[in-house]
């Protein structure tokens, strides 16, 4: 009892101490946004640049939350043969405003830390090089500390978000539709299929896992127009993969896919009006919160794009959409979905399906309604509102034909 009760007195004196004062944390955005001066901030990064001089140390540092790198001053004696062009840094002191009218804030260190060092003898990305395209995407483990790269992938994130508002502020229900499938939704052909590995492959031709043969999926679609009979309004946001021996500017074996569904509808001019409405609203969002990540598509790939084309069609006697757009061909693809049982049964038959989708036109039987959808590709939409030519630069890891790097 004696010694649990010192154990409390103890606690309470420490309790009593004056705290030793905690830097803030921030980041590069936060410090260069930044309302008023602040004392005791601490900022990590990796150095885009180091000068030296005389008096003076002068860094800028970068942590991907903004384009523009925030300059770090310095007394030369905090620097060291580690703190190089690459590393890794935390750099602790006091936010002050800046004299150059190009920033607002700038950091007056105390304390340098370098957490971690850079050969920069052998860093394939040299300082104040623009490199193209091309060369950077050798090194997809290092290409995210490119200054474009780094851009699109912020552009990428909040035109992914804009994409869920959208569909969220309008009532539509996020599915998460399988990557692994028994069905060919598009019957191109160009399927992935799934195979065990050697360590598994003598149990599996036992049990033949699946029992059905399983493939990647090419969208998913038929698993939206499932979703659509309960749910009036759904969408799917995920990877999707096509087996397409192709080089193509505009290819990719794993890409990203957004799609909807939507029941209830016997025009196709709903769907078209969602497909314009997203592609509005998104592109709107992407601007107003990445304002200087797109200028710098702009200004070093290509002017902004103006015209889009929508092309209608029918197909099998179902009424379909296009939405072409310049340099870059289909970006949405829709259609009225079938909804005549007899029609669909008798197909079935004779392709030899009707037992494999009997699922399919139990949809038709059991309260169903006229309904329709569309897929967007999300590479090739920021292809092009960024005018980027080859779709393997605006994704972080491209799976193309012969190359599956990292």
């Amino acid at each position: 009892m004696l010694r649990a009760r010192g154990g409390w007195r103890a606690l309470r004196r420490c309790a009593s101490l004056p705290r030793a004062r905690r830097a803030v944390r921030l980041r590069v955005r936060e410090a260069l946004g930044a309302p008023e001066p602040a004392d005791e901030v601490q900022v990590q990064g990796w150095v885009r640049s180091v000068r030296s001089q005389k008096e003076v140390l002068f860094l800028h540092i970068n942590d991907g939350s903004s384009l523009e790198n925030l300059q770090v001053v310095a007394d030369p004696s905090l620097e060291n043969r580690d703190l190089t062009f690459g590393s890794a840094v935390e750099v602790q002191g006091k936010l002050v405003k800046s004299p150059h009218k190009m920033q607002n804030m700038e950091l007056k260190a105390e304390t340098i830390r370098v957490v971690g060092p850079c050969d920069i003898w052998s860093f394939p990305l040299k300082m104040k090089k623009r490199h193209p395209l091309e060369y950077v995407r050798q090194f997809p483990h290092l290409r995210c500390r490119n200054n474009t790269l780094g851009s699109l992938l912020r552009i990428r994130s909040e035109a992914t978000a804009a994409i869920h508002s959208f569909f969220q502020d309008n009532g539509y229900v996020h599915i998460h539709t399988p990557i692994i499938t028994s069905n060919d939704c598009e019957g191109a052909g160009d399927l992935f299929q799934i195979e065990t590995s050697n360590k598994a492959r003598e149990s599996a031709e036992k049990t033949h896992f699946f029992n059905v043969p399983a493939f990647l999926t090419v969208s998913g679609q038929l698993h939206l127009e499932v979703m659509s009979g309960a749910f009036t309004h759904v969408f799917t946001f995920g990877p999707t993969f096509r087996a397409e021996n192709s080089q193509s500017r505009r290819h990719l074996a794993e890409f990203y896919m957004v799609e909807a569904e939507l029941s209830f509808t016997e025009s196709l001019q709903d769907i078209m009006q969602v497909m314009e409405d997203l592609f509005k609203t998104a592109t709107s969002t992407v601007l107003s919160k990445c304002p200087r990540d797109v200028e710098l598509f702009h200004k070093y790939m290509a002017p902004a794009q103006k015209v889009i084309n929508v092309t209608e069609k029918s197909c099998n006697c179902v009424a379909a959409v296009d939405l072409l757009v310049p340099g870059i061909g289909e970006l949405c693809g829709g259609s009225l979905r079938e909804e005549r049982l007899p029609f669909l049964k008798s197909r079935l038959q004779r392709l030899g399906l009707a037992d494999a989708y009997q699922w399919y036109l139990d949809l038709r039987k059991f309260g169903s309604v006229p309904h329709g959808g569309f897929g967007m590709g999300f590479e090739r939409y920021l292809q092009y509102i960024l005018g980027v030519d080859n779709i393997k630069d605006v994704i972080p890891f491209p799976r193309f034909s012969h190359s599956c790097l990292l």
